[in-house]
């Protein structure tokens, strides 16, 4: 073992130009970080500046370096895919073949909004693609008039159903989400997570999503390096939505954040604890709040947050800790639609006393948990190469 923890985010989203089949996904000249940069007039990144971020892509504002901070490449996505399972379980050491299913231009089928409705005994209104935010101005307070159902989608493979606390019980509610999680594993309906969405508020004030945000995932389709890790009594730390990416497979133990600041402070907090083995945090907001909603501006302000916050993150990374920084997919916020896009991701991988150089590009996603898995003198999944060797 070299190092007694391994402190992996992944900065959802940011992806670092198209992949060769980018054309196949409808992706061809998506960038995440290149468009966001150019589009928002430009984009400070200090830290991630000395890691060679810049060199990874033509990002404005952001030069490159001849000598990086971090160990430095990007990667490709070896799976069928472009979403948030599919690239955080190739992180983990699966590739997925047959992607997960979308409904994003039709809707979910009639007959499945009829099942649904016969098993909660609640009328199902809204069945379309939507953000969050708009649908309740849409349907927030006709929800609250019926007691109907808000059902709805996005770019990603999932089914959100959306309910006033005060009208649906958030007991009830999760309750109507484990039923459909059950009706959905079948193949014509196979979605990746349906995901509990209650809201407070009022037409007069407006409403607002509470933090009582509940997912219901599939679990991984073979075991994963976090797996192979609990397996063997190391601590598998989740940080934000990791644990209902794996649905709960693999985690040891879990803390939910609010916000990518507040997931930064827990991933801090957590550095002074200790531990052996993996802290795995996801920062949804680059992706949730800004990719989707096609706000570069946002998305901008939001990385130079990050990078402040990574910047105080390094002050607290001890001797034997590993930093692992990388991303699951695209969301170009100047790209058409709201979809995710195939992209390259960007791999940062740091410690305070290996030399930092750029890595040959890497095939697949899988190369991050085998590594982790080579560090802690254990056998990977069935695909991925381990860098551990060639860091120092």
């Amino acid at each position: 073992m070299k190092f007694k923890r391994v402190i992996l985010i992944v900065i959802d989203s940011v992806g670092v130009g198209e992949m060769p089949d980018a054309d196949v996904f409808g992706d061809k000249g998506a960038n995440t970080i290149g468009n966001l940069a150019k589009a928002a007039g430009g984009i400070n990144l200090p830290v991630l500046k000395t890691f060679g971020y810049g060199n990874l892509t033509e990002i404005l504002g952001v030069e490159p370096v001849v000598y990086p901070r971090a160990n430095t490449t990007k990667m490709a996505e070896l799976s069928n895919g472009k979403d948030t399972m599919t690239g955080h379980w190739e992180l983990m050491g699966i590739k997925t073949e047959v992607p997960f299913k979308t409904f994003t231009d039709t809707g979910f089928p009639q007959d499945l909004i009829e099942e649904i409705e016969k098993i909660t005994g609640r009328k199902v209104v809204g069945n379309k693609s939507a953000s969050g935010t708009d649908i309740l101005v849409e349907l927030g307070e006709h929800q609250m008039k019926t007691g109907d159902l808000i059902v709805y989608t996005s770019a990603d493979s999932v089914l959100q159903i959306a309910a006033h606390e005060e009208i649906i019980p958030l007991q009830e509610l999760y309750d109507i989400c484990e039923k459909v999680r059950k009706l959905t594993l079948v193949d014509k309906w196979r979605v990746g997570r349906i995901i509990a969405r209650p809201y407070l508020g009022n037409p007069k004030d407006g409403f607002k999503r509470t933090t009582n945000r509940h997912d219901y995932a599939l679990s991984p389709t073979s075991k994963t390096v976090l797996n192979i890790l609990e397996e063997s009594k190391f601590d598998v730390i989740s940080v934000g939505k990791i644990r209902d990416i794996f649905n709960g497979s693999g985690i040891t133990e879990h803390y939910g954040i609010k916000s990518n600041h507040d997931g930064m402070n827990r991933v801090i907090d957590l550095t002074k604890k200790d531990f052996t083995g993996l802290c795995f945090a996801n920062l949804v907001d680059f992706d949730a709040l800004y990719g989707h909603r096609r706000d570069a501006m946002g998305y901008k302000l939001a990385m130079e947050e990050f990078d402040s916050d990574l910047g105080r993150l390094l002050k607290y990374l001890k001797d034997d800790d590993l930093l692992m920084i990388t991303a699951d997919h695209g969301n170009d916020p100047t790209f058409k639609g709201t979809d995710h896009t195939r992209e390259y991701v960007p791999l940062f991988i740091y410690a305070r006393n290996y030399n930092g150089k750029f890595l040959p590009e890497r095939a697949t996603f899988a190369d991050v948990g085998t590594t982790i898995a080579d560090n802690f003198n254990l056998p990977g999944t069935s695909i991925g190469c381990s860098v551990l060797r060639i860091l120092e």
